[in-house]
């Protein structure tokens, strides 16, 4: 990963952690592809994409999270709450900063 999508994902934590949240894992990793951040609140496990553009010129941070990547993001976590029990509430947040503007959208991704 490159220096600056690691800066956000440093970026990220830090803020979620102001907010409260507990940071359990960073670039989880298998075979359907990776998490940035996984998260809890309460009870609850957040799974956190982070997005970072220079600018929103081009739709920003939030429209660069297309359905193929939010299907990877979904089949990832499956993965993931294999390992755990019991399977906590989850749900999917993101960060997406564009330029300074960091903005954290919350279950924003919807897993049917």
């Amino acid at each position: 990963m490159n220096q600056l999508g690691l800066a956000a994902e440093q970026l990220a934590a830090e803020y979620l952690s102001q907010q409260g949240l507990s940071i359990i894992a960073r670039n989880w990793r298998c075979r359907f592809g990776e998490i940035d951040l996984i998260a809890q609140q309460g009870k609850t496990l957040i799974f956190v994409e982070v997005r970072q553009r220079k600018n929103s010129r081009f739709g920003g941070a939030a429209s660069s999270i297309s359905a193929t990547k939010q299907g990877r993001l979904i089949r990832t976590a499956q993965m993931y709450l294999q390992s755990i029990s019991p399977t906590p509430a989850c749900r999917f947040d993101a960060v997406c900063i564009d330029g300074e503007q960091l903005t954290w959208l919350q279950d924003c991704i919807q897993a049917n």
